[in-house]
């Protein structure tokens, strides 16, 4: 318990004190967001906002991490170490992407090959070092480990599981502070999630309670470095995430999803990621297929915009939704818990 506090605390403050000097630092040298012509005419205001503060937020969880972990040994675990380079790595490849963009002076950073080619790399040393450091289950898992084995498909999953997860959070990220607000609450319940799987190990494998207080605090330094960004990325936002910070979320998202035997709930603890994503899909595919857009706009939440809800009804309704689907994924976890003898 005192590794997550220490975790939370430390990079929550980081993360307050670390944006403003980032957004000083990149206003000094240009760095602001490129708005595409065919976006709500409203963003056209938000033009040269500091972007790449993905930065920020991916410093802060990694101190704050580390300084939970070198101060607090016993709460040290290869998972978690893993779960936080995966969040790194992560990062790394939306920065690329990002300072591309504004090298360039151009909405279109990295192309979708080399992109896909640096998330499959992160995910494949995620995958073998789950596998053959954190000892992670390569079963299926939901609430917990399935009968199904994925064998030599583990590698293949894990990439699915990454790179969906982290292109659900970007295509999110549009709206200030809609990302980094969502993000906090899921990051909130995989710190609950991991932190009682670490207190009840009779209900869990071993693989899992042997990670799970270092996953408890990964998560912990997440949600902390989250809502420290989102005190300057609230709308009117100050600066960006970024591919940056977007990917880099969903990053660890998923390798907290993986490392605690959760995978298919990250579905519902993401809901609103995969409603954005959804409306993306089905926007595409009426359009070649019937020639004709379902929505005004996607992502979803550009729909609302385009149909005159401003953007902070917006926000707040869609951080709602997201909440009410993490409430509902953690109502589901407990329930499970009890069915499988736990506490009565």
């Amino acid at each position: 318990m005192r590794g997550i506090l220490v975790a939370a605390s430390a990079s929550l403050l980081l993360s307050l004190i670390g944006t403003p000097l980032l957004i000083r630092f990149l206003r000094q040298r240009g760095y602001g967001q490129l708005i595409r012509d065919d976006g709500p005419k409203a963003h056209f205001a938000k033009r040269g906002t500091p972007t790449m503060g993905g930065s920020a937020m991916i410093m802060s969880a990694v101190a704050g991490y580390l300084i939970a972990s070198l101060t607090l040994g016993p709460e040290y675990s290869p998972g978690g170490l893993l779960a936080i380079a995966t969040l790194a790595g992560m990062g790394a490849v939306g920065f690329l992407d990002d300072y591309i963009k504004l090298r360039r002076r151009r909405s279109l950073g990295l192309t979708k090959t080399a992109k896909f080619v640096g998330q499959a790399l992160v995910a494949v040393v995620f995958a073998v070092g789950a596998e053959h450091v954190a000892e992670t289950s390569t079963n299926l898992s939901f609430i917990r480990a399935t009968g199904v084995n994925l064998g030599g498909f583990f590698v293949l999953w894990c990439f699915l599981v990454l790179s969906s997860t982290s292109n659900s959070v970007n295509l999110t990220d549009g709206l200030d502070g809609l990302a980094a607000g969502t993000s906090a609450l899921i990051f909130g319940a995989y710190t609950v999630i991991a932190f009682w799987q670490f207190r009840h190990p009779a209900e869990y494998s071993f693989e899992v309670v042997a990670q799970a207080d270092g996953l408890a605090i990964a998560a912990a330094a997440g949600m902390g470095a989250a809502l420290g960004f989102l005190w300057w990325n609230a709308p009117p936002a100050k600066i960006f995430m970024g591919d940056t910070g977007s990917l880099a979320i969903g990053g660890l998202l998923a390798a907290l999803a993986v490392l605690t035997e959760t995978q298919l709930l990250l579905l519902i603890l993401g809901g609103l990621y995969v409603v954005e994503t959804s409306s993306v899909i089905m926007q595409v595919f009426a359009f070649r297929v019937f020639g004709r857009r379902m929505f005004r706009m996607a992502p979803l939440h550009h729909h609302f915009e385009l149909g005159g809800w401003q953007e902070t009804t917006v926000i707040v309704r869609f951080w709602i939704i997201g909440g009410l689907s993490v409430a509902f994924a953690l109502g589901l976890f407990y329930a499970e818990f009890l069915a499988a003898g736990g506490i009565e």
